[in-house]
């Protein structure tokens, strides 16, 4: 016996599973953003201790019925667990609770699929929800397994329902796949061409609702979509930026939280390559965020799971204006990365942003008077391609030349060309922290 499903769906009751001890209010208070996320308006919150799953409805039959009570008494029309279910386990709850239950992943992915915009990203996610969507559906629809020939007007090939379900999801599978492959090839093309141009490629990374793209839009100028909610920004949006000694090219992309489903990191891997292919992460950090160490931990866990923990970082923490005190800094600890207090809201503290990034970088400028000695004639002629020369004095063993070049140029000159004459220059600029 199946039940009719609400088409409202949106007052949910929240069950939050744990393993004992006090129930963790981090999560809870993130599971509770996930769903109003999801346009979700919260009929009450139930914890429920799991020492050992239940392989069928995942908590016990006493917690079972607690639920269906408080379900009835708040008239909440559907159910979330913050915990990933089997599909046994998700069809059995819905048939005992007579309402739609949604496990974690399901809710990400529904987010997902309001936030996407890109034809991309909206490829991406489609491929997810069928993927996950397919488990439910071989497990799920035995009631569909019936067959449709044997009787006047409805003889077929014998196929079942089931069956034949299950082939057009695999159709749809195949033929997503195929497109997000053309669509990843026009997009590796566009990624080596600005990675030829030789301009720096900076990305925004954080954990969900830490205010990247409101930074993104205060570095660039951009009205890239900003919203205090997580997951506000799937597609990636690229600008370029301008630097004190050059341009580089800045990437706004999706946010991570806790537990982010494998099949989600399996499906964004081609939009989260804007961060594995930079040469500089902006890890951005809500710095009122009382877990924010905790927050720091779980994104740097997703960036080594798409080969990106080796990067440089500048730790950005924002949103300084809502902490007591919060004013603007740059921090160059002896160890570990940089890190700038900013709020990208009211545009405060941007200035030490773009200065850590051009000294990680290395693009402050070489300004002043070199010695360059005639037997170095090929460093003079890089020095003239590079538009370096401001002024230039030939003599009997030489050219005393006035230079101004971005020190990534200078250091670069240095090892290729043997400007030696360069390293003084050089060494000047450099804090003596990154010397």
């Amino acid at each position: 016996m199946f039940f009719e499903r609400s088409r409202k769906g949106e007052h949910a009751l929240l069950i939050q599973p744990h393993a004992g001890g006090p129930v963790d209010e981090g999560l809870l208070e993130e599971f509770s953003e996930l769903a109003r996320s999801a346009g979700a308006s919260i009929a009450g919150v139930l914890s429920a201790r799991i020492d050992r799953p239940n392989a069928a409805t995942l908590i016990g039959s006493g917690k079972l019925e607690e639920v269906k009570a408080a379900a009835d008494a708040t008239g909440a029309d559907l159910i979330l667990v913050n915990h990933p279910l089997t599909p046994t386990q998700e069809r059995n709850l819905e048939r005992a609770l007579q309402r739609r239950v949604v496990d974690r992943t399901g809710l990400i992915l529904d987010i997902f699929a309001q936030r996407a915009q890109s034809h991309e990203g909206k490829l991406q996610v489609e491929l997810a929800q069928l993927r996950h969507m397919s488990t439910r559906l071989v497990r799920g629809w035995t009631h569909l397994e019936r067959q449709r020939g044997g009787s006047i007007g409805l003889r077929g090939p014998g196929e079942t329902q089931l069956e034949l379900d299950r082939r057009m999801l695999q159709q749809r599978l195949e033929s997503l796949q195929r497109r997000l492959d053309k669509v990843q090839v026009q997009r590796t093309q566009m990624r080596r061409a600005r990675m030829r141009s030789e301009m720096p490629r900076v990305a925004l990374v954080g954990y969900t609702n830490a205010g990247k793209s409101t930074l993104f839009n205060a570095m660039t100028g951009a009205e890239a979509y900003a919203a205090d909610q997580l997951f506000a920004t799937l597609d990636p949006t690229v600008r370029r930026i301008d630097l004190a000694g050059g341009g580089a090219v800045l990437a706004d992309t999706v946010g991570f939280v806790r537990d982010l489903p494998h099949a989600l990191v399996a499906a964004f891997r081609s939009t989260l390559s804007e961060a594995r292919d930079a040469d500089l992460l902006l890890h951005v950090v809500d710095a009122a965020d009382p877990l924010r160490d905790e927050r720091v931990a779980q994104v740097n866990e997703v960036l080594a799971e798409i080969g990106a923990a080796d990067l440089p970082q500048i730790l950005v923490f924002n949103k300084i204006d809502r902490i007591e005190g919060g004013a603007p800094r740059l921090d160059r600890p002896a160890e570990g990365p940089p890190r700038v207090w900013l709020s990208a809201r009211d545009g405060v503290g941007l200035g030490l942003l773009l200065e850590a990034i051009a000294e990680v970088l290395g693009l402050q400028r070489v300004q002043g008077r070199v010695h360059v000695p005639s037997r170095a004639g090929r460093l003079r002629a890089r020095l003239h391609e590079l538009g370096a020369v401001r002024a230039e004095q030939a003599g009997d063993d030489g050219w005393q030349i006035q230079v101004d070049l971005a020190l990534v140029d200078a250091q670069r000159l240095a090892v290729q060309a043997g400007g030696t004459a360069l390293q003084p220059l050089i060494d000047a600029v450099l804090p003596p922290d990154l010397g």
